[in-house]
C-alpha cells in the first residue's frame, strides 16, 4: 500500500455534475477536496445523492461534466487499462454487499489479498484475525447464503479493509448491525485511518455522526455538497 503524505489531496471534485441517461442532474456543481489521511462522514436525506457520489469516487461512474481527480490523476484523461490499478487502491463497502455466494466467508475476505499475490501463510494469519474482530470467528467457512444481513455486512467490511486501502468508501456500513457492533466497526475504521487510509462513510445514523463529532462532514442537499448546519 502506497500511503501519501497526510495533507495532500487524495481526491478532488471540481464543478462535477452527474445525470443518468437523459434525466435531470442528480449531482450539480459538486466541488470539494479530501486530504490524504482524513476521515469524513457523508450525510444527507435519502435520495440526496450520497450513493451516486460514492460511485463517482470509486470510478463506478464517470461524471457528466466537471473534473474528478483521484490519486493525482484526472479521471477523464486516464486510459481505461489504467483504471483497475486505481480501483485496487480503493476499498468499498456496498449496500448490497456484492459477496461471491460460492466462496466461504474467509475466501471472500481473502480475495483482495490473493489478487495482489500475498503469500497464503499471510492470508491464513490475517483474515481469521480480522473476522474475529468483527465477530465472525465462528463463521469462517460459512457461505453468504447462510448468513444474516448483518453478518454479510461485516464480511463486506472485512473484505474492504483487509488490504489497508489508500481510500475506503463505505455506504451505510452500520445499517444492519446493532449499536455495539456499529461502534466496533467505527473503531475499526478509526484504526485503519490512523494507518493512513482516507475514510468516507455515508450514513443516515445521525447519533453515530454525533458520537464521532471530531471528524468532518460532507453534507449533500439538493444534489450538491453544502456546509452542514
Amino acid at each position: 500500500m502506497r500511503h501519501r503524505p497526510r495533507g495532500e489531496h487524495i481526491i478532488r471534485f471540481d464543478s462535477v455534475g452527474l445525470r443518468y441517461g437523459l434525466g435531470p442532474e442528480v449531482l450539480q456543481d459538486v466541488t470539494f477536496a479530501l486530504p490524504s489521511g482524513s476521515f469524513h462522514f457523508l450525510t444527507g436525506a435519502s435520495g440526496a445523492g450520497k450513493s451516486s457520489l460514492l460511485r463517482l469516487m470509486y470510478l463506478g461512474l464517470r461524471p457528466s461534466r466537471g473534473r474528478v481527480t483521484l490519486f493525482d490523476k484526472d479521471i477523464a484523461m486516464t486510459r481505461r487499462y489504467e483504471l483497475p490499478a486505481l480501483r485496487r487502491r480503493i476499498g468499498v463497502v456496498f449496500q448490497d454487499f456484492q459477496l461471491l455466494d460460492h466462496l466461504s466467508t474467509l475466501d471472500n475476505v481473502a480475495l483482495p489479498l490473493r489478487v495482489r499475490g500475498v503469500k497464503e501463510s499471510e492470508v491464513q494469519k490475517h483474515v481469521p484475525e480480522l473476522l474475529g474482530w468483527v465477530g465472525l470467528a465462528d463463521h469462517l467457512h460459512a457461505k453468504p447464503p447462510t448468513l444474516s444481513g448483518g453478518q454479510k455486512q461485516r464480511v463486506a467490511i472485512a473484505r474492504a479493509v483487509i488490504g489497508r486501502p489508500d481510500l475506503l468508501l463505505a455506504d451505510e456500513p452500520t445499517g444492519n448491525v446493532d449499536d455495539h457492533i456499529a461502534m466496533r466497526l467505527l473503531h475499526l475504521f478509526e484504526e485503519l485511518n490512523k494507518l493512513g487510509t482516507t475514510v468516507v462513510i455515508a450514513t443516515h445514523n445521525q447519533s453515530l455522526v454525533d458520537r464521532f463529532s471530531q471528524y468532518s462532514r460532507l453534507h449533500i442537499e439538493r444534489g450538491t455538497v453544502v456546509e452542514p448546519e
